[in-house]
């Protein structure tokens, strides 16, 4: 359960990278900062999700 919770988390890590960075090109100009509301752009949730559930299933494989 602890290797399905890291293959989770890092699944997870990576998507959100992926999708951050398609984010900041489509939101952003050349020389222009990203917005600081890209962490709360609904394409990032699913991303949330996952990462979460490696959590919880990271920590119920160290307690049990």
């Amino acid at each position: 359960m602890g290797f399905a919770g890291i293959i989770f988390l890092i699944i997870g890590l990576v998507g959100q990278a992926f999708e951050m960075r398609k984010i900041r090109l489509a939101t952003t100009a050349d020389n222009e900062l990203a917005s600081p509301n890209i962490f709360l752009n609904k394409n990032n949730f699913k991303w949330y999700a996952i990462l979460g559930i490696g959590i919880v299933l990271w920590y119920i494989a160290e307690r049990v």
